[in-house]
């Protein structure tokens, strides 16, 4: 069964919210403050985490980055004021998806469920292998990556964004075909979101430099396959 961390100070959220998740093999823990929530996180290693923004104390962005610090752990943020800033944000800090407050469960479930369907092929339908580019090496049956032989820290969007360039050197991507490879969802902030995550892991590849622009095309990996 896989563990689902709640971080939300909404008290009565979290009892009917577990009933539900149960039904689809989900174990839903909760925590009502963020210092409280970090803890559990590191001591249980859930399998993702659903992150409110409107936090006592520290608000979700500063979690989210404190998590982003020493996890890669799938994060859904959860916003009650539905501003596209605070989505915007969210990305920005390493967030995997958004949903806005009130929510339907089945949409939270579905949601989780395609997190965990994309980061659990961990490659299978991709042969199972390793792409390695001189210094740079992906492993997409671990859903890992390594750069000089150290474990880059990616979040499952940018390893998935990585991989999914990376399998295809040379080829442009646009951004719509980017979405449909990571999401299958096609909107106006997601389309910000591709730039925001293709700025983060240009940044987490350094000193490589293997993902270019190419104007009016897209992105598009470069390096050669070894």
């Amino acid at each position: 069964m896989k563990q689902i961390l709640l971080i939300d100070d909404d008290e009565a959220l979290a009892e009917p919210l577990a009933a539900y998740l149960q039904r689809f093999d989900l174990a839903l823990l909760n925590a009502t403050h963020p210092r409280q929530g970090l803890e559990l996180m590191r001591r249980v290693e859930p399998d993702l985490v659903i992150l409110d923004i409107m936090l006592p104390e520290m608000d979700g962005f500063e979690v989210c980055r404190a998590i982003r610090k020493e996890s890669g752990v799938p994060i859904i943020m959860l916003t009650a004021r539905g501003d596209v800033m605070d989505r915007v944000v969210g990305l920005e800090l390493g967030a995997d998806d958004y949903l806005p407050k009130p929510f339907e469960p089945r949409e939270l479930v579905a949601r989780i469920q395609n997190i965990l369907r994309r980061m659990g092929r961990g490659g299978q339908g991709d042969s199972k292998r390793k792409l390695c580019f001189g210094e740079l090496e992906i492993d997409l049956e671990s859903h890992t990556a390594r750069l000089s032989g150290s474990l880059l820290s990616l979040t499952s969007t940018e390893f998935r964004l990585l991989s999914l360039l990376a399998q295809s050197p040379g080829k442009p991507f646009s951004r719509d075909q980017i979405l449909h490879g990571l999401r299958g969802i096609d909107t106006e902030l997601y389309s910000r979101a591709v730039d925001i995550a293709i700025s983060r892991l240009r940044k987490k590849l350094e000193p490589l430099d293997p993902i270019k622009t190419v104007w009016g095309a897209g992105y598009s990996f470069v390096m050669p396959k070894q």
